[in-house]
């Protein structure tokens, strides 16, 4: 299988969503661009063309009335 071709920002966020995980922190945009060092716009590209490369997948919240927002789950890489 080959492997996905990442651009140094995608990389990075890729780290921090698993670096996330692996601390027990849940994934949502904001941890994510702190983790990352980015701003919550310069994030939203990036997850995109993770959750559409097969990377990333998105998460809603499970609970009515405890929206925090979408989280973000890392797949491993091929």
């Amino acid at each position: 299988m080959q492997r996905v071709q990442l651009s140094d920002v995608e990389e990075r966020v890729y780290q921090a969503v698993t670096a996330l995980e692996a601390r027990g922190q849940v994934p949502y945009p904001d941890m994510i661009a702190e983790e990352s060092g980015l701003t919550a716009e310069q994030l939203q590209a990036p997850l995109h063309l993770l959750t559409e490369k097969g990377l990333l997948h998105r998460e809603d919240s499970p609970m009515a009335g405890l929206d925090f927002g979408p989280r973000f789950c890392a797949r491993q890489m091929a």
